[in-house]
């Protein structure tokens, strides 16, 4: 299990071959591949969201697929549809880019909210239905989406419906300054982020490496303590006032899943409420919807957490 730990924290330097800072990112990504979680990606454009991605795709031994969700893009294009085979007379189903291990789901708030929704079955089955027949997708199948803030021009906003599966919501910031000089000196001396292979980067991991990180983290084990404060955490948000909608027991669910996780990559067998507080942000922040005069008035998901966070009793 040591070995499959170390692949997989491994990926954090392999990714930093191409992609500077990020490294909560980086490691949000791999916590949710070892819980089978899906993964909302936002920033503002120009941030490394797909760069991120595809260096992650590269360094996992995984086959990938990109799309890039626009306007006029159709849940068909996403699924596969049945096509016309004039030699046989028959209809023979071809396969969608949905049929891969990772699915780089590119802008996915640019295209309107049925074709969004295509990928809601395949989230949640790990399949796809098409003429009243299911298909089975590949295993492991990830989805990592990346979307620009919604008060952008040009985007939709994703149906709570699909929010809520994705286990983990991770923001990138624009960078540092410091950040921000080694792009420029990578891009300076030749990096082409078309060409990660030119930058060095390799596979460092896989399908076995993910299948004995799943095994170890269900045998983390947990206080029944612990779990009473991930209950009262999400409990905390239904009430809150300016919460119109708090986290459901499956918020509660995935962030106790990504608590082991968490710890397991840690080098733990056990989990902290520690754990429990790093990933409340991310595990949550997206299964809030606050009200409207609450916006009005600054607030956000971050800050109702935080609030939340501060009140709650630890356990000891």
């Amino acid at each position: 299990m040591n070995d499959a730990r170390e692949a997989l924290v491994g990926l954090r330097a392999e990714v930093g071959k191409a992609v500077v800072g990020n490294d909560a990112a980086v490691t949000g990504l791999i916590v949710a591949l070892l819980c089978r979680g899906h993964v909302l990606v936002e920033g503002v454009p120009g941030v490394a969201k797909t760069l991120l991605v595809r260096a992650l795709a590269t360094a996992l031994d995984l086959t990938t697929t990109r799309i890039q969700f626009t306007p006029d893009l159709m849940p068909g294009d996403v699924t596969g549809s049945l096509v016309y085979d004039a030699h046989s007379a028959e209809f023979s189903f071809r396969e969608g880019p949905v049929f891969t291990n990772l699915l780089l789901a590119d802008e996915i708030n640019r295209t309107p909210p049925k074709t969004q929704s295509a990928l809601l079955e395949a989230m949640e089955e790990r399949q796809v239905s098409v003429d009243g027949r299911p298909r089975m997708l590949p295993d492991p199948f990830v989805v990592i989406a990346t979307q620009n803030p919604v008060e952008y021009e040009g985007t939709y906003p994703l149906p709570e419906a699909q929010l809520d599966r994705f286990l983990f919501k991770l923001t990138m910031p624009l960078p540092s300054r410091a950040d921000e000089v080694g792009v420029l000196e990578r891009h300076a001396a030749g990096f082409d982020p078309r060409d990660l292979a030119a930058a060095g980067l390799r596979a460092v991991a896989g399908v076995a490496e993910l299948d004995a990180g799943r095994a170890a983290v269900r045998a983390v084990t947990l206080d029944p303590q612990v779990i009473g404060y991930v209950v009262d955490l999400c409990r905390a948000t239904r009430s809150a006032p300016a919460v119109r909608l708090g986290v459901s027991p499956r918020g509660a669910t995935a962030l106790m899943t990504a608590a082991r996780a968490w710890a397991w990559l840690s080098g733990r067998d056990y989990v902290t409420p520690d754990d429990v507080k790093t990933l409340a942000r991310p595990a949550l922040r997206h299964r809030i919807e606050l009200r409207a005069e609450a916006e009005l008035e600054g607030a956000s998901a971050d800050g109702v957490l935080d609030g939340i966070l501060a009140t709650v009793p630890v356990p000891r």
